[in-house]
């Protein structure tokens, strides 16, 4: 246990100060949310804030890492949290002199995605670069905890100062954990360098291309990160039902959704500690697509024909416990198949390819409940098979697109699987 602690105490050190500051950044996000839909009433303008974060994530990911890989991985983690800090405080500037608009919060979203888009993979890599590979699961896992609290507590935390100190004290607490986090990076953390590689010496574009051809040449992974693809598109579909599902029920409504939405936050924390402690498997590939398989299919059917609260959240305990195990496999696969010297790049590759595939996801996912589900459900008879199913009333349509996706989930994870299956994956000692 010491020898662990030990090997692993700058992980620690950095693990723990960025996943505070990450908690202070997604306070201000929701908090902004909220002070923006007070002041617009107005879905649509909060959702754009997602929208302007996300966007230059899913389009530029692919140039990032090419940049990442060329410069020094602390170094562009500084810049890129310092820029990202510098747009929270002209958000400040603006809210204390009561200029702050819509359009000035888009534009800086736009900036903190940019920022985010370049950092990512640079801090992917300093985590291999500061983990010995035998620990790879154990941290991990240790990373999807912390995503988890901070998905968790943010929305608590944020709501309370808000609520009782005002939205100038979440942008506070944000630039506090900013600095704590900036300082131990500057002073306390070394991230050793990657070895010299053609990286530097090639062009920007021939970086990028770079990245996409060691896709081409090593099918495994580019297998999994379409694999992934498939599962964010059920997955994100599901995230946009779920709400027209929960809301209009009898024995739903807000608070039922904030108590089902919370045990997916609560069963990724326990998945996370779980994936801590749990040795290697034999087979990693099939961990991959056989957690996923259960996770969608279970979670949607459960959710299509039941009507209880409980199993509601049974459904959503069970969807996402298993998340943490199969993103742990995956990350050590790809961090003992990719040379470090090209992590950066074949990473930002993946965030393209794999993530492109969640906005599709939340469009169609609204649109086919609003379009069509409903009104099938509205003109089925009440004695017929669909009624017997899925309930009458509005909700009932949601409830039909849950089967659909249940279907769809089951559909990715076989043929993937299929394929998967033709692959051998050999870990490195």
């Amino acid at each position: 246990m010491k020898n662990t602690i030990k090997e692993l105490k700058t992980f620690f050190i950095l693990w723990s100060t960025q996943s505070l500051s990450q908690l202070g950044s997604a306070m201000t996000n929701f908090a902004l949310t909220l002070w923006l839909y007070q002041k617009t009433g107005s879905a649509l303008q909060t959702a754009l804030l997602s929208i302007c974060s996300y966007a230059p994530y899913v389009m530029l990911s692919i140039f990032a890492g090419a940049l990442s890989d060329r410069w020094d991985k602390k170094k562009v983690m500084l810049v890129c949290d310092t820029l990202a800090a510098c747009c929270t405080v002209v958000v400040l500037i603006l809210l204390k002199t009561e200029a702050l608009r819509p359009v000035h919060m888009y534009l800086l979203n736009v900036i903190n995605g940019l920022m985010n888009t370049v950092q990512q993979p640079a801090s992917d890599v300093a985590m291999t670069l500061i983990t010995p590979q035998k620990h790879y699961q154990k941290t991990s896992g240790l990373r999807s905890f912390s995503n988890s609290l901070v998905t968790i507590l943010n929305p608590v935390f944020a709501t309370a100062l808000f609520a009782f100190a005002g939205m100038e004290a979440v942008i506070y607490t944000d630039l506090f954990t900013f600095a704590a986090a900036f300082v131990t990076l500057l002073l306390f953390v070394r991230i050793p360098s990657v070895p010299q590689s053609a990286a530097k010496k090639e062009s920007f574009f021939a970086n990028v291309k770079s990245g996409l051809k060691y896709l081409r040449d090593y099918r495994l992974i580019l297998v999994l990160i379409l694999f992934l693809a498939g599962v964010n598109l059920v997955a994100s579909a599901f995230d946009a039902v779920l709400p027209a599902y929960v809301l209009p029920r009898e024995n739903g409504g807000e608070a039922v959704l904030g108590v089902v939405t919370s045990c997916a936050g609560i069963a990724t924390l326990v998945g996370s500690l779980i994936v801590a402690v749990l040795p290697a498997p034999r087979n990693r590939i099939r961990v991959i697509y056989v957690t996923m398989l259960i996770s969608l299919s279970v979670e949607n059917f459960l959710l299509a024909f039941s009507r209880e609260p409980f199993l509601w959240c049974v459904g959503q305990i069970i969807g996402w416990l298993l998340v943490p195990v199969m993103s742990a496999n995956l990350d050590v696969i790809l961090r003992t198949t990719i040379p470090a010297d090209m992590q950066g790049r074949v990473y930002s590759c993946r965030n393209t390819l794999q993530f492109f595939t969640i906005p599709v996801g939340f469009f169609l996912g609204g649109f086919i409940v609003d379009e069509i589900c409903e009104p099938v459900m509205s003109a089925a008879s009440d004695q017929g098979m669909l009624r017997a199913w899925f309930g009458s009333g509005k909700g009932s349509g949601a409830a039909m697109m849950m089967f659909i996706l249940g279907v769809m989930g089951i559909a990715v994870c076989l043929c993937f699987g299929g394929i998967l299956r033709k692959y051998k994956y050999e870990e490195k000692e």
